[in-house]
């Protein structure tokens, strides 16, 4: 079986991916991950057959226009800029799809050839994010509508607005559709969960259910499989600074704001320095994309570029973060509880998550952190004794699961159809 994933975006959204195309490789498919070229190395590294896509959308994201309305959700600032880079990067889509030639492809929404590359091929496709963004339910609302509780009817509503996104990009999209796949033109609102052909696109969840419940009416085309997680640690040689640090006293509190930046920077370090000062806790930072900059630093807290998450989790007190699925996923795994700090998009369904399992406080909003806020909720996280195994018991179940091996088991059943 040939198998071809398409993801654009963040290292989040790549990472993923490159689990499902080592277990799908490991049952014996021959698979191929389009992805922005600025990846290449990473993928390559781990074994996977890398298939060309521009670097256009990647430097727009990299870009300080990029980086302000990735933290700000400003995102219309920048479409007109995107329209053509979404163009030429759904064109180089499609010429790895007939290299490859595939047998089913598995895609990121934010992908937008994947739908209909998979129609003109003729072959079964899954539209993949690690988030319950897409599946209509009366349970919740789509997770970017935040906390509204307006009932049921409401709550499918919002995912029939979901699947509309790509509307701004109707015209981009038709082009692709007529001049280069020779396919009829789809209308500007046409929802991206819906083929051609009005059947359901299916859909692949890389989340666990101990962590968001299956809602009782979710249809057979939505799959929750468990999280897809790459483990880097088997490679990976820490610095023997941060050996030292991490064995020379208590284990310290993790604190990163992933591809989160932006010009306040500087100032959410000082906040977070004098909140561990507060609470009494040592702490390893992660500067990250563009994160976290401190000038002056003390012996208990150690700032590091980038880290292995499967390998550093297991070793802190707790994590603090932005709330970004995979950043979520990792910390639960370890068994650590959580204290969220969400800047836009799903990250704050992920905080109310956290809070409902009982597994870390309230999450504090980026535009409400303050010293005493997060040295309270570090301080709460670090010594309640009841959210403390409640974080080590959701652990347990989330590393008992195999998400990648119920994919793949999906996809192939789907071919074999």
């Amino acid at each position: 079986m040939n198998v071809l994933i398409i993801t654009i975006g963040s290292r989040g959204d790549i990472q993923p991916f490159i689990a499902l195309a080592k277990g799908l490789q490991a049952a014996g498919h021959a698979v191929a991950l389009c992805t922005a070229e600025g990846f290449r190395p990473w993928v390559e590294q781990h074994g996977v057959t890398y298939a060309p896509m521009n670097n256009e959308f990647l430097e727009l994201m990299e870009s300080k226009e990029g980086k302000a309305a990735t933290e700000t959700g400003g995102g219309l600032s920048i479409m007109k800029r995107a329209m053509g880079i979404i163009g030429r990067s759904i064109q180089d889509q499609w010429v790895s799809a007939q290299a490859l030639q595939p047998d089913v492809i598995i895609y990121h929404p934010k992908a937008l050839g994947g739908l209909h590359i998979a129609e003109k091929l003729g072959v079964p496709a899954f539209l993949t994010i690690p988030l319950p963004l897409y599946t209509p339910t009366s349970a919740f609302p789509a997770p970017i509508f935040g906390t509204m509780k307006l009932g049921a009817a409401f709550n499918r509503f919002t995912y029939t607005l979901m699947g509309l996104v790509s509307a701004p990009y109707a015209g981009v999209i038709n082009n692709f559709r007529v001049n280069t796949l020779g396919l009829p033109k789809r209308g500007r609102f046409a929802n991206d969960t819906i083929k051609t052909n009005g059947q359901p696109m299916p859909m692949l969840y890389p989340f666990s259910r101990e962590v968001v419940p299956v809602p009782a009416d979710y249809p057979p085309h939505a799959h929750v499989t468990g999280y897809w997680f790459l483990d880097q640690s088997e490679t990976w040689q820490p610095p023997n600074a941060l050996s030292r640090f991490l064995t020379e006293g208590t284990p310290p509190v993790y604190v990163g704001f992933g591809s989160m930046s932006g010009s306040k920077a500087a100032d959410r370090a000082q906040i977070v320095l004098d909140a561990l000062a507060q609470s009494g806790q040592r702490g390893v930072l992660a500067s990250g994309w563009g994160g976290l900059q401190a000038d002056q630093l003390r012996d208990d807290v150690y700032v590091l570029d980038a880290v292995p998450h499967d390998w550093l989790f297991p070793q802190v007190s707790a994590v603090v973060h932005h709330g970004g699925a995979g950043t979520t996923a990792a910390g639960l795994r370890a068994g650590k509880p959580s204290v969220i700090v969400p800047f836009i998009a799903d990250q704050p369904f992920w905080g109310r998550r956290v809070r409902d399992l009982g597994v870390g406080p309230a999450p504090i909003p980026q535009k409400q952190l303050t010293v005493a806020a997060l040295a309270d909720a570090i301080s709460t996280t670090v010594n309640d004794a009841t959210v403390r195994n409640r974080a080590a018991q959701l652990g347990e179940a989330i590393r008992a699961e195999d998400g990648v091996a119920r994919a793949v088991e999906i996809i192939e059943r789907a071919v074999r159809a």
